[in-house]
């Protein structure tokens, strides 16, 4: 099993558009780079804490290639977007990847790269330290399946989930 930590937007959208995909074993919602230790939603929400709301996803490479959990994240969301996504403003909405090891910064780096081709234009996705994440209140894990007629949900998430169910339906759990 491997654990790859990223942060693309909201992360209830990265949680529901990765939860049904094969291999894949665990989403954890959470809060990652920033200096205040154990921070709320709340506190993360103003900005200051320097967090991004992430996700920690957990998979089996035997059973989905490290490589399309990459591209599913550069697919899901908009790394062009400068610490937002949409209406959602902010460094807490920031497009990070945070490699725990060597290798898998050398796997986020050639994700990156290969992000250029699914976007027009370059992404301003950072690869910053793994540092320590935190793991989110308990009602923002698995938000998408426990809320979807919310409108946040259906305005946006689901649109992202769809698209990356469209693209890589090969990996849909059956």
């Amino acid at each position: 099993m491997e654990t790859f930590v990223l942060a693309g937007g909201c992360f209830w959208c990265l949680d529901a558009a990765y939860r049904p995909l094969k291999g894949v074993s665990d989403v954890v919602s959470g809060y990652i780079g920033g200096t205040v230790p154990n921070p709320s939603y709340e506190l993360v929400c103003t900005g200051t804490t320097g967090h991004a709301e992430a996700v920690a996803v957990t998979f089996d490479p035997a059973e989905i290639p490290a490589d399309v959990i990459l591209d599913a994240f550069f697919t899901m969301h908009d790394p062009r977007q400068l610490n937002r996504q949409g209406n959602d403003v902010g460094t807490q909405y920031r497009s990070a990847m945070f490699p725990a090891d060597e290798r898998q910064r050398a796997i986020f780096e050639a994700a990156k790269e290969r992000a250029a081709g699914i976007w027009d234009g370059e992404p301003v996705t950072t690869i910053e330290p793994l540092g320590t994440f935190y793991r989110a209140e308990e009602y923002h894990q698995d938000f998408f399946a426990k809320n979807p007629t919310q409108g946040y949900c259906l305005a946006v998430a689901l649109p992202k989930v769809n698209k990356v169910r469209a693209r890589f339906a090969e990996y849909l759990q059956v």
